[in-house]
């Protein structure tokens, strides 16, 4: 009883009329099958203007239940979801992508309350046969474009089918001979048999041929349906707002509809076509799907054809483009909940999600990082990857243990995983959990974030990630980056990740070009605003400067700490004898490893190099969730970041923060010893026995002689005497 419950809740959603003779066969096939009745069938029949009545009873006895090939009620199931038909518990509510089927919420207009147009054929008075063609021409062609017509016919079986046609004159030919005709098309495009019309391929050629690969603009598909009553099909193209260029009766059961797709190829032209086909079969336009093909033939608007006039109903209807209407269609289903009272949900608040990132991201939201180019930002959202992974702390925060989703957008497949590798090492980590991680290498094969968006999803949806981490956002950023509009529609496709994923969405960006110390945080980051308060958490890296003493001085602590952490391990009686490391030099650690432990050398003096290499961060964050913290110093010792638990960061500045008088006096004094050096250099260069001419010195450093002789005035190595540059220990030979 539930089966029969659920094939006539699928029936519902099948129009007859839509149907070929072998699908609604099958139906009542599938109908007997199932154990519904002949009375069943015939009933549902009845709105096709096609029934015969009693039919349904006499082709009843003709099926056969055998345990063979048989019809069973998936064939109505599957009639069912082509026309909408979704079954409960399926997912609703996303937005349509090319690899997408669409369902109920793809429904435009229900085709059962679609009123037909009062279609009639014009009279022999109203009928201007040559201007409807050049009319068509004009519409769908450039002048300069060839076009393909068939005239000529065949006999085949008990029709007459067209023949190859001509495809050697181009529209402005056409249109030119068609106005000189004085009415006679036939003495244009030849003599029409009036029993079968004529033919045009609706996208221009190159001339050479008829073929798909002669097609040179994949321009216009046909939406051609025959399976019910004119006025319906033409009602149904205009509720549809389909972007029709051409719309043309073809003289017997059907509207030609000539559709702009504008594909940039033969495969996105597929993929338009497809779309477009399914958008019309959900909303009861059941279209031959036989006329796919882009160098297809439709009729020829002006031409009789067994008594009835070809003839160009409109031009131009619908929505302006393709673009717009695909837009439209979505739009309709905007898939958005209805509002809510706050007093219904005042007493049972929903839970909040759960932190991911404690104190900075929940499950479920969107987190940026921004920072200048080569900052190490791959690396950090690497470690933080790992932490999610296993489960650890991640900027002193602990982390959420949960699956990973990691797109690699600019890595090669083999850096990228060595990178991972390399962290883990850096880490001092063993990967407990490496299942725990997906890495998508996506270099070379990134696509617009609004494609991409439903293509990770389609991926992702079955494995239960607790984020993706996309890196970086500018491989895959639709539009322009300044254009705050254009940009939010941008940042919404993290959101459809994260919603219907039930994930947290993590990802990059980087810095404006200039310096950024004077900005605030969150308007440090390339492009419109969008990108700073799209997100949920933003964290800000800012470059501190650190000169060549506090790397020494970052070198030496390193090489104490690593030395020390060695002998306690390894000699935990050494400081007995060898002193308190606290109060102990860089020299006196080496003296202790040297006695105690000397396998320990190379990686002190390894820790020291690694320390003296590093560049020094600050992060500072904006959370919409949680307060504030405090900014964040670290370092960056490749391959990982390493916080500042001894607060030596706390007092720098980045770069641009500094005054202008700061600034301009530091940069004064590195163009005064530039100078300083390149002058020693020449003249250590060209000198002789302690001397050089300064002219010649001036012809080497590209300057004025008077330059030459002001540098070294003012450099204590130098005096200057008769156009000569001595060193001012040297004495001059007399």
């Amino acid at each position: 009883m539930e089966k029969k419950k659920e094939i006539y809740k699928w029936l519902d959603y099948i129009d007859p009329a839509t149907l070929t003779y072998q699908e609604w066969f099958s139906v009542g096939a599938a109908m007997k099958y199932e154990g519904l009745t002949a009375s069943d069938w015939e009933e549902w029949s009845k709105p096709d203007p096609r029934h015969k009545n009693g039919e349904c009873f006499r082709k009843w006895n003709t099926f056969e239940r055998t345990d063979g090939d048989v019809v069973t009620g998936g064939t109505i199931y599957e009639l069912a979801r082509q026309r909408g038909y979704i079954p409960a518990g399926e997912g609703l509510g996303h937005e349509i992508g090319w690899d997408d089927e669409i369902g109920v919420e793809g429904r435009i207009v229900d085709p059962g309350w679609v009123e037909a147009t009062d279609f009639q054929e014009p009279s022999d008075k109203d009928w201007h046969p040559v201007k409807e063609l050049i009319t068509y021409l004009k519409t769908l062609f450039q002048p300069d474009e060839n076009v393909g017509y068939v005239t000529g016919v065949y006999e085949n079986e008990d029709r007459l089918s067209p023949k190859k046609g001509n495809w050697d004159r181009t529209a402005g030919q056409l249109i030119a001979e068609l106005k000189k005709c004085k009415g006679d098309i036939g003495s244009v495009i030849g003599d029409v048999n009036p029993a079968a019309g004529a033919w045009i391929r609706f996208n221009p050629l190159d001339g050479e041929g008829i073929k798909n690969s002669n097609v040179t603009d994949f321009r216009y598909a046909l939406v051609e349906s025959d399976s019910m009553e004119l006025g319906k099909q033409e009602a149904l193209i205009r509720q549809l707002e389909l972007p029709v260029a051409a719309l043309v009766f073809s003289g017997s059961k059907s509207i030609h509809a000539i559709v702009r797709v504008d594909a940039a190829d033969y495969q996105d032209y597929k993929k338009r076509v497809e779309y477009l086909y399914s958008v019309c079969a959900k909303n009861g336009l059941v279209v031959d799907t036989q006329n796919k093909n882009p160098s297809r033939l439709s009729r020829m608007p002006g031409v009789i054809r067994n008594g009835h006039k070809q003839f160009l109903i409109a031009t131009n209807i619908g929505k302006s483009s393709w673009e717009e209407w695909e837009d439209w269609a979505e739009g309709i289903n905007d898939n958005l909940p209805d509002p809510e009272s706050l007093s219904v949900v005042w007493n049972d608040m929903p839970k909040l999600a759960d932190e991911l990132i404690a104190g900075m991201l929940r499950k479920g939201h969107k987190m940026l990082i921004a920072g200048p180019s080569k900052s190490g930002k791959s690396f950090l959202l690497i470690e933080l990857c790992i932490a999610i992974a296993e489960g650890r702390s991640w900027l002193a925060r602990e982390c959420a243990q949960g699956r990973v989703l990691y797109v690699n957008l600019e890595l090669d497949r083999a850096s990228c995983l060595h990178r991972f590798k390399d962290v883990y090492a850096a880490l001092n980590l063993k990967p407990k959990n490496l299942d725990n991680i997906e890495i998508w290498n996506l270099r070379g094969k990134a696509v617009p974030m609004d494609k991409l968006a439903p293509k990770l999803i389609r991926r992702a949806e079955k494995k239960a990630f607790t984020a993706v981490v996309i890196d970086p956002i500018y491989k895959v950023i639709t539009g322009d980056e300044n254009s705050a509009s254009e940009m939010a529609r941008f940042c919404n496709q993290f959101d459809k990740i994260a919603s219907d994923l039930g994930c947290a969405v993590i990802y990059c960006h980087h810095h404006a070009k200039g310096l950024q110390g004077q900005k605030r945080s969150m308007d440090r980051a390339s492009g419109s605003g969008v990108f700073a308060r799209d997100p949920d958490a933003m964290l800000d890296m800012s470059e501190l400067n650190i000169d060549d003493a506090f790397k020494a001085r970052l070198g030496a602590k390193a090489y104490i700490d690593t030395a020390a952490a060695l002998l306690n391990k390894h000699v935990p009686e050494w400081d007995k004898e060898g002193g308190n490391e606290d109060t102990l030099t860089p020299l006196e650690m080496q003296h202790a490893l040297e006695d105690f432990y000397p396998a320990g050398l190379a990686q002190a003096d390894a820790a020291r190099t690694a320390a003296e290499n590093s560049t020094a961060w600050r992060i500072e964050g904006i959370l919409r969730e949680f307060h504030n913290f405090d900014p964040i110093n670290l370092y960056f010792q490749y391959p990982r970041h390493v916080l500042d638990d001894a607060g030596l960061l706390e007092d720098l500045k980045v770069e641009a923060e500094k005054s202008k008088w700061q600034r301009g006096s530091e940069k004064a004094k590195q163009n005064a010893d530039d100078r300083k050096k390149a002058l020693e250099n020449a003249f250590d260069l060209l000198q002789d026995d302690g001397h050089a001419d300064a002219k010649a010195i001036a012809e080497y450093m590209g300057m004025s002689i008077r330059t030459i002789k002001d540098y070294a005035k003012h450099n204590p190595r130098f005096y200057v005497e008769k156009g000569m540059i001595f060193e001012a220990n040297n004495e001059e030979e007399e």
